[in-house]
């Protein structure tokens, strides 16, 4: 991680952000998902990502970082450039020349992308050590907590989901079975991070609609998870290429709440929703109806990076001022008045 990454990160803690969560971070050099991914497996990477959260907590916001195995998606192109597997174009004009993908079978990704060579119990063995090194590696930065990355087609996911792991040992097969290796990765982490710190997982609730793993998997998944010593559940959805009309469609804001709040309920766990929530009250509206007890918010930090501030001003009115930087909240809040805008008066 570079200054980059430093400003980026930082933008959000002076913004108003609850906790931070770091990107999607590999635990090994070919775990990467693409050349612009950062990673936690080497101790020279420790310093970059410490510097960040000091930042945040001179701020008073905690982070967070994302631990991922790339899988069957690993060796891509970044989005911008195709978000595809990387090509001989990538590697003439960007210098990004692909590597050997690994999965839990030998099924590609999709239709022309690399066939990823099925892990050995030696390979799966060996990338468990890797999230347990990760995860010193984070504790050592003063990370505030991991969220293990089951979600989304990369390779956590690939081990759970039925469309992508066909192996006929301990590590697939039944329920059970597919479970194993994620398990493995959370009581690895847990081992090696502080009790009084949670551990976050994100997962994809479903593949699709009627088709591989299910919500009902997720509900067992999460017990698991549970007893491993995983604290929340991040509730996504998707991730594998799916046959045309099996994919969620409904798309409208909130879609993903619903697995979230089912996760809850029948678990007593405490859940994160995402997806298409865009503005303060519709995420209030979910964390007071008990669906959820954490709003995670991307794309509209990355537009509004004061995303939370602005929040704090449409649901609090004048009183939202007291949480922004006295710096700023100084002469903002006499511009609002200035200006006869809601935010200078009481909300409207």
């Amino acid at each position: 991680m570079d200054d980059m990454h430093l400003v980026h990160y930082g933008r959000f803690a002076m913004g108003g952000a609850g906790l931070i969560m770091i990107e999607n971070t590999a635990v090994k050099r070919d775990g990467r998902i693409t050349y612009g991914c950062p990673g936690l497996w080497d101790d020279k990477q420790i310093e970059p990502l410490r510097r960040i959260v000091n930042f945040a907590h001179a701020c008073g916001v905690p982070v967070g970082v994302q631990l991922c195995h790339g899988g069957r998606k690993a060796s891509s192109q970044r989005p911008w450039h195709g978000n595809a597997y990387l090509s001989e174009r990538d590697a003439s004009e960007r210098g990004e020349t692909p590597w050997e993908v690994h999965g839990p079978s030998s099924l590609p990704f999709d239709e022309g992308w690399p066939v990823p060579a099925a892990m050995t119990a030696d390979d799966i063995h060996q990338m468990v050590q890797a999230y347990r090194q990760a995860a010193i590696r984070a504790r050592e930065a003063g990370c505030d907590t991991i969220e293990i990355h089951c979600a989304h087609g990369y390779l956590l996911q690939n081990f759970l989901s039925p469309l992508a792991n066909q192996r006929d040992d301990e590590y697939g097969g039944s329920l059970e079975g597919r479970m194993r290796v994620p398990s493995l990765v959370a009581c690895a982490i847990r081992a090696e991070w502080p009790e009084d710190k949670p551990i976050l997982a994100r997962i994809s609730s479903v593949d699709g609609v009627d088709i591989g793993w299910s919500i009902e998997d997720s509900v067992v998944f999460a017990a698991h998870l549970r007893d491993a010593g995983v604290d929340m559940i991040d509730c996504s959805s998707g991730g594998n290429k799916l046959p045309r009309g099996k994919s969620l469609v409904s798309r409208v804001p909130g879609f993903q709440v619903a697995f979230a709040d089912r996760i809850k309920r029948e678990l007593g766990m405490p859940t994160a929703a995402v997806g298409l929530i865009r503005d303060a009250a519709h995420a209030e509206k979910i964390l007071r109806s008990g669906s959820a007890d954490i709003i995670a918010v991307g794309r509209e930090f990355l537009f509004n990076p004061n995303w939370a501030l602005h929040a704090a001003l449409e649901l609090k009115g004048e009183d939202g001022w007291d949480d922004w930087d006295m710096r700023y909240a100084w002469w903002l809040r006499r511009r609002a008045h200035q200006q006869g805008d809601a935010y200078g008066k009481a909300a409207r």
